[in-house]
């Protein structure tokens, strides 16, 4: 099966209520263990024979790499602010056709969202939306009744949720855990599953020190395999499954984002051309897209091809149109800047206008230069005014609203795509010649900013946007690829 192939979900009939297994691990917060928990679980149930489904909850790139290399399957991520419910439904539904399991990662804690007056985009919100049954990771160190107090309020905040059972984390030994499940059974009438002890072995390392490209090589296989050994040894397994096994079943809402009537048929393509075709860059330096990105331009009627510019690949010739996503490009810039050959290739797609597309990762490779965190400067593409500086310190976090300053390759000016910001770098614009292109005008926890680059059919930014929350903008791309060819 190629790359291509992995990435496609199959369309579904599923026009009745059909089962799926599944379970949403949650957090009482950041830090509780739910990471670990998931991971362990995950690669627990993927040793014993089962087809594991990973998901996420919010933009999160790096915990669904960590799934797809414990499972083996690609995990999805399901947000509710970017996407609309329905939408979250779907993604679900598809993504876990002939799945044994699907266990859902959640996000910060399980309340913890876009409005702290409200569920909107958290970890509860997916889980009602998908009907799934909770479990909820508790931190016990240092405390042994007071735990039920913690499960209780996690409870009765919100009653439509099903917290279906618990897994305490940090336990100081095997009585301990003996004392906080008796205290959370009597009061919450919940089980508690399991527990992990402390364990210095299963740190999670920085997330923005290159992750992606660590898991790839195998690094975090041990930490894996670690977790799935103390999940097996303190978690009764066959009673997690059969709550999984238990949840209610779904069906497809009535509008959908994809439908088999709406997939590019043969009878499309004859009338439409032949299929453009998009070149992603994929690799350990490129590698944060949203799957469903991918989906809507192929149901747009393109053709998706992968090259990796770290193996000294360059833009496909028969490409009508580029995709240069987030990532590590930061990490192996020497690399990039030796490939001499990708960088004068989006040189020359830009100078022929031909549609590209880059956020984050790939933004900063269309800069002029490229300075890391130990101060080496690399030289870039160079097709935008700027330089880019990596600093130690997060430059940004959060959801984004983006509206086009102008008509550019997504958006028409005015209209709003959403998205969401994550990285450690500055850009240093060159706005001394002209008025520079900002492509949006962002809005975020710190109020409004003009951000990314926009000219002809460039468009630039630091965003990663979910092109769920504008289905036409795929469309609008996917055509000025079709015009371009």
């Amino acid at each position: 099966m190629n790359d291509d192939m992995k990435q496609t979900v199959q369309q579904p009939d599923l026009s009745t209520p059909v089962r799926r297994s599944r379970i949403v691990v949650a957090g009482t917060g950041s830090g509780a263990g739910k990471t670990t928990v998931t991971l362990g679980l995950m690669k627990a149930f993927a040793d014993s024979g089962l087809r594991v489904q990973g998901f996420k909850c919010g933009p999160d790139y790096i915990d669904p790499t960590y799934h797809t290399a414990a499972t083996g399957t690609p995990s999805r991520n399901l947000d509710s602010w970017m996407t609309s419910p329905d939408t979250v439904r779907e993604t679900f539904i598809r993504a876990s056709e002939g799945a044994d399991l699907s266990v859902i990662e959640g996000v910060m804690g399980l309340y913890d969202g876009k409005d702290p007056l409200s569920n909107i985009g958290s970890t509860a919100e997916i889980a009602m939306l998908t009907d799934s049954p909770v479990l909820l990771v508790v931190d016990v160190r240092s405390m042994a009744r007071s735990a039920a107090a913690i499960v209780l309020g996690f409870q009765r905040l919100e009653p439509k949720l099903h917290i279906a059972g618990v897994i305490v984390n940090r336990c100081g030994s095997q009585g301990h855990y003996g004392m906080v499940k008796k205290a959370i059974e009597q009061e919450c009438g919940i089980p508690v599953l399991g527990w992990l002890k402390r364990d210095d072995g299963l740190d999670i390392p920085e997330r923005h020190l290159g992750l992606v490209p660590a898991v790839e090589r195998g690094e975090l296989e041990p930490l894996f395999q670690r977790a799935a050994e103390l999940i097996r040894a303190g978690t009764d397994l066959d009673a997690l499954r059969a709550l999984a096994d238990a949840a209610s079943p779904l069906t497809l809402p009535e509008h959908r984002l994809f439908s088999p009537d709406r997939h590019p048929t043969a009878e499309y393509e004859a009338a439409a051309g032949e299929r453009p075709v998009i070149a992603v860059a994929r690799d350990a330096a490129f590698n944060f897209y949203y799957p469903e990105n991918m989906d809507l331009l192929r149901q747009a009627g393109a053709e998706i091809v992968y090259f990796s510019p770290l193996a000294g690949e360059r833009v496909p010739e028969r490409a009508n149109g580029l995709y240069l996503g987030g990532g590590f490009p930061e990490e192996f810039a020497a690399d990039i800047a030796a490939n001499t050959g990708f960088l004068e290739d989006i040189r020359a797609a830009v100078s022929r206008d031909m549609p590209v597309f880059a956020e984050c990762g790939g933004y900063m490779v269309l800069a002029r230069t490229l300075t890391d965190r130990a101060g080496h400067t690399y030289h870039m593409a160079g097709v935008i005014p700027s330089d880019v500086r990596m600093q130690e310190k997060r430059a940004a976090l959060g959801y984004r609203e983006a509206t086009a300053l102008q008509d550019c390759l997504l958006l028409e000016a005015g209209e709003t795509i959403r998205g969401h910001e994550f990285h450690y770098s500055v850009m240093s614009y060159d706005e001394s010649a002209a008025p520079y292109p900002f492509a949006y005008q962002t809005k975020g926890m710190r109020g409004l900013q003009s951000e990314g680059f926009a000219k002809g059919n460039l468009l630039a930014a630091y965003t990663h946007i979910h092109l769920a929350s504008l289905p036409k903008a795929a469309a609008r791309w996917v055509e000025k690829c079709r015009a371009y060819h």
